[in-house]
């Protein structure tokens, strides 16, 4: 199946400050997108993709000149794919607090002249989907045939259909959860004191020291890449082996397969994530919680949902198990959504949702045909807000 081809970021400055779920205000705020298909006369054919944590607006295709550029899920998405571009007008949108071109804690702070650093606002679910609804207005569109996303894009999800009810026709919501369990909350926290007790750190403000905290960053990824696999995986991949035949006996040197593999992807994501942003976001995962405002209560907390929902969850996932997506599901059934439900046995863990399953594509392939089959009401009366 073919790509989307060579694509080109755009960019878009709210021209009205985003208040924030904390009380802050961005008051100068630019979003970086992608889009990939063509808008129909309509307006009516438009999906939203949310990104996970260390994903951006570059969803699919490529860039040009670049040819390991490819887009994350760029298995999923392009002509005849099982988001197919050719029904499709397709938005990936970086979140503020990110590091890949939109307002985050490198950007300059317009109130001091220099890089916000940890000065910058912390950030939640419900924030990033209130500035991918200015982006909407932005584009004209009105209401999403259907926004998607895994893992804490699948929260961003399930707060569309929550905070702005009437734009979103179709929710999918993939290897995610109503919130972080404490255990995901402690590997989050590791993470995070991995970073700020590097002495590199600076208290967050370490671009104006020149330097990076590398040390903290590849811990913090180490720990969250071992929560992304399953036993399994790990077990076929690398098992118990050894790089040399012969152990050095060293409490340093690096002994196992599986070591060396946690090694290079630490090393790799430090290179190109902020830390800064990776202390934002897992706070932003943390806080998730739609039910906190219902005494806990799901059902009563996603009752003013009028979308219709597809959950998918894997067997091997234990970050995001497949009991987190059922309580979706009942909480939905609770409110009479109308909601589809898939459990794929899959053996990669959390990361599943990024892989080509041929069962989890057909799933995604034939729920989007039904979405692009369905008739289309008018939205009216939708609340518009200032872009």
């Amino acid at each position: 199946m073919a790509s989307v081809g060579i694509v080109t970021p755009q960019s878009l400055r709210l021209s009205a400050p985003l208040p924030l779920r904390s009380g802050a205000v961005l008051d100068d705020c630019t979003l970086v997108y992608e889009t990939y298909g063509t808008l129909d006369a309509t307006r009516s054919n438009a999906v939203l993709v949310c990104h996970a944590l260390n994903a951006s607006h570059h969803v699919a295709g490529r860039y040009e000149g670049q040819d390991k550029s490819e887009g994350w899920w760029d298995n999923l998405i392009g002509p005849g794919k099982p988001l197919d571009t050719d029904r499709f007008f397709v938005i990936g949108v970086n979140n503020p607090g990110s590091c890949f071109g939109s307002t985050g804690p490198a950007s300059t702070d317009p109130k001091t002249g220099r890089p916000y650093g940890a000065d910058f606002p912390v950030v939640t679910v419900e924030d990033w989907v209130d500035a991918q609804a200015r982006l909407l207005d932005a584009l004209g569109i009105e209401q999403l045939a259907a926004v998607i996303g895994g893992s804490l894009g699948g929260m961003q999800a399930m707060s569309w259909t929550l905070r702005h009810p009437q734009r979103v026709r179709h929710a999918i919501v993939v290897a995610s959860a109503p919130n972080l369990s404490a255990q995901n909350i402690a590997f989050n926290e590791v993470a995070r004191r991995s970073i700020v007790t590097d002495p590199d750190f600076h208290g967050g403000h370490y671009y104006a020291h020149g330097v990076v905290p590398k040390r903290g960053l590849r811990v913090a990824r180490m720990v969250g890449h071992i929560t992304y696999l399953s036993d399994d995986v790990m077990a076929s991949k690398f098992g118990r082996q050894t790089l040399n035949p012969e152990l050095a006996y060293s409490t340093q040197d690096i002994e196992f397969q599986i070591e060396s593999y946690l090694r290079y992807q630490g090393d790799k994501f430090s290179d190109y994530f902020d830390a800064n942003t990776y202390l934002l976001i897992t706070r932003a995962l943390d806080y998730f919680d739609p039910a906190r405002e219902f005494d806990g209560d799901l059902s009563r907390a996603l009752a003013g949902a009028t979308a219709k929902f597809l959950v998918i969850s894997f067997t091997t996932d234990w970050r995001f198990s497949p009991e987190r997506s059922r309580e979706i599901v009942k909480a939905l059934v609770d409110n009479r959504r109308d909601v589809s439900y898939a459990e794929i046995d899959a053996p990669h863990g959390h990361d599943a949702f990024l892989m080509t399953d041929t069962r989890y594509h057909n799933v995604l392939r034939a729920y989007f045909a039904r979405v692009a089959d369905e008739p289309v009401a008018p939205a009216g009366g939708l609340k518009r807000f200032a872009v």
